[in-house]
């Protein structure tokens, strides 16, 4: 069987795999995380006094200065949190359960972001079309100086959100339900749906839902074939990091951006142009890994 290796992440999530666990255990995962994150936006104000607090307030709503980049992408360390409360409480597992056998994952992560990083490297030789070429963000200097913490705030966002659509939803929704058509499509639509965002891409938001969606599929096959979290979290660490550290469009996440493009996400002609270069990139990127770690 092709997906033979996923049951690795299926057999923790057998002994819990009602809807009604599942259900709850979102539910719980949610809660918790409003709860926490609640409770930072009140420690916040007190640590950083009312001036510091004002001033942070429109960095962290348009994450166009590195630090309001950097505490977006922190939360998500509160989700992953919540998912270990929720795992905890309702289904009795902890998160490492949703990685598979760590020195597995180890392996395939790192096999797969040095092919990913070989195809990122042979396609950052081909020029950008005349007007669409990235200008310098910030400082060669500052970047490098937050780059670690950068990738570690990175690092926070690609696991909360892969152990809660490929580890968690994924194995539970398997455990429960034998047809891929249901835990491979179920967590990427969602995942695609929560990337539907008209205010921030206007009529594009369904746009990049579509193109969420399809790098959902990538990183569901990615898992259920190789039976760890590794291979599609160094795909995901890997276009996050592309698009929020090396260059990202004008005004749209921006701050801590090395380069940024002279256009907006929301901009539909570019947009349309761009797409189809971004399946591409994310078709070829998923063939690598698969060739990567097929041995």
């Amino acid at each position: 069987m092709r997906y033979a290796a996923f049951e690795t992440l299926i057999a923790p999530a057998r002994p819990s795999s009602g809807l009604g666990r599942l259900v709850s255990g979102i539910a719980l995962t949610l809660l918790v995380f409003v709860v926490l994150s609640i409770a930072w936006s009140n420690v916040l104000p007190m640590l950083l006094g009312p001036e510091g607090w004002s001033r942070l307030q429109p960095q962290i709503a348009t994450a166009s200065t590195p630090t309001g980049v950097l505490v977006n992408l922190f939360t998500f360390a509160l989700l992953i949190v919540a998912l270990a409360v929720a795992l905890r409480s309702v289904h009795g597992r902890g998160l490492a359960s949703l990685v598979g056998p760590l020195p597995r994952a180890a392996r395939q992560f790192g096999r797969a972001l040095v092919a990913v990083l070989a195809l990122y490297a042979v396609v950052a030789l081909v020029p950008m079309p005349e007007g669409m070429a990235p200008e310098r963000n910030i400082g060669l200097g500052l970047w490098i100086a937050l780059l670690p913490l950068a990738l570690l705030a990175l690092g926070c966002q690609v696991f909360a959100e892969e152990a809660i659509f490929r580890g968690y939803l994924q194995s539970q929704l398997a455990a429960r339900f034998a047809s891929p058509l249901v835990w491979i499509l179920v967590p990427a639509v969602t995942f695609g749906a929560l990337h539907f965002d008209p205010v921030s891409y206007g009529a594009n938001g369904w746009l990049v839902a579509v193109w969420a969606t399809i790098f959902g599929l990538a990183a569901a096959d990615l898992t259920a074939r190789f039976g760890t979290l590794g291979p599609a979290t160094a795909l995901h660490l890997l276009n996050n990091l592309s698009a929020i550290l090396i260059a990202a469009p004008e005004g749209q996440f921006d701050g801590l951006a090395l380069y940024s493009y002279p256009f907006s996400i929301s901009d539909s002609d570019v947009l349309a142009a761009l797409l189809p270069v971004d399946m591409a990139m994310l078709l070829c990127s998923w063939l690598a890994i698969r060739v990567a770690l097929r041995g």
